[in-house]
């Protein structure tokens, strides 16, 4: 995978595809490899996107760097990113978690290039304390199954996880505890300090079709809190999906991807409404 050196930070990122852009953002701690697994299956049946992922820094293989302190440093980098890999195009986002919030930081800076904008388990209230958040519950445990995991996997598999299957670990094992095993921890925590942007980023609403995947069992972020911006995305579905937590698009596969195809689907009628004829 190539590198783009912004601001002294070489970002780590990978292109598939050609046609409409689509900037793919993960969340914090892990890596590209979250966004990869959950969205390149939408794209083995729908041609003329390009799928832009990328790690950001402290992440996969893009290091952290001395001018990077907080959450508007790193927006900042995300930015500049964007500007060099597609300068000028409009584009579409998907963002997950942590990603959500930088995504909507992009469309607080960028409102009039972005086409449409898809938000997975997003991060709406930086301060834990301050999240309205349920408490965590397992929906589904294959008991024989998590009987093969050793101590250790086991923990960390019912630590944010409502479906506990092979199924489910073996994809949250390579596309999130993959990237998260690798991340820049003393890096990350100087952000995790600095975790909110310093200024209002909903100040804009995007009248581009969005969609919101809320996990019902969301422990980490919520779901509530992201009901209070409603009204900033006038063209946005809001789902809030049983059976699953912060990883909803591993838990919850088979509506994650008829909702990310129809949301793409609404993208492709942005320049008018919809007409039926009789």
């Amino acid at each position: 995978m190539p590198f783009c050196t912004i601001n002294n930070i070489d970002i780590n990122y990978e292109i598939k595809g050609e046609g409409k852009p689509i900037v793919m953002i993960h969340g914090f701690t892990p890596d590209l490899r979250l966004m990869e697994g959950c969205m390149e299956p939408i794209f083995t049946k729908r041609n003329g996107y390009k799928r832009i992922y990328f790690n950001l820094p402290g992440m996969g293989k893009t290091k952290g760097g001395v001018n990077v302190n907080t959450t508007d440093d790193m927006l900042n980098i995300v930015l500049e990113f964007i500007d060099t890999i597609i300068p000028g195009q409009s584009f579409l986002l998907a963002g997950e978690s942590y990603g959500g919030y930088l995504a909507r930081g992009i469309i607080a800076n960028r409102p009039e290039r972005i086409e449409g904008a898809a938000f997975i388990c997003p991060m709406i209230i930086p301060e834990f304390e301050k999240r309205s958040l349920p408490s965590h519950e397992i929906i589904v445990e294959d008991k024989n199954f998590i009987e093969q995991l050793n101590e250790y996997e086991v923990e960390e598999f019912r630590s944010n996880n409502v479906v506990l299957d092979e199924k489910t670990w073996e994809r949250y094992k390579n596309e999130i505890v993959s990237g998260c095993s690798i991340a820049d921890q003393e890096f990350l925590s100087k952000i995790k300090n600095h975790y909110g942007f310093s200024y209002e980023i909903d100040k804009f609403k995007l009248n581009a079709p969005s969609l919101f995947l809320l996990g019902r069992q969301d422990s980490v972020v919520g779901f509530k809190d992201a009901l209070n911006i409603l009204e900033n995305y006038p063209r946005a579905t809001f789902v809030v999906l049983d059976k699953a937590g912060h990883n909803l698009q591993i838990e919850q596969e088979n509506l994650f991807n008829s909702l990310i195809n129809e949301w793409l689907d609404r993208v492709l009628n942005i320049e008018g409404p919809i007409i039926i004829k009789d």
